[in-house]
């Protein structure tokens, strides 16, 4: 079953809006922390790459980096790097960065069929 922003993603990208205008409505819904939530667990299903573009999305949404750094006490470059495609994110970092978009992070058991 397709989430919300899923099928947001899909009607949009189906009507050709300009990214400028989809990027301000994804914005938008990313503020709420159930569509963040939904989205964040969707980009981590696709891939790390996309899960950690997702993660700056709603950094993004959210909060700026320079508010990010503030808050969780860690610098900007490192964030930066942390939050880039290539990035290699602690698990305690990400948890914080979590924490301070009000998110957290959880896990689920897969099903016999899904974990073969």
């Amino acid at each position: 079953m397709l989430s919300q922003l899923q099928i947001k993603t899909i009607f949009y990208s189906n009507t050709r809006m300009p990214v400028k205008q989809y990027d301000e409505l994804l914005l938008k819904s990313l503020q709420d922390p159930d569509e963040a939530a939904e989205y964040l667990t969707a980009c981590y299903e696709d891939s790390v790459p996309v899960f950690l573009q997702g993660l700056r999305m709603v950094v993004e949404a959210k909060i700026r980096v320079a508010e990010l750094e503030n808050k969780t006490n860690l610098n900007r470059e490192s964030l930066y790097q942390m939050l880039s495609d290539e990035g290699n994110i602690q698990l305690s970092s990400l948890s914080t960065i979590l924490e301070t978009l009000g998110l957290s992070l959880s896990f689920s058991s897969l099903s016999k069929q899904e974990a073969l």
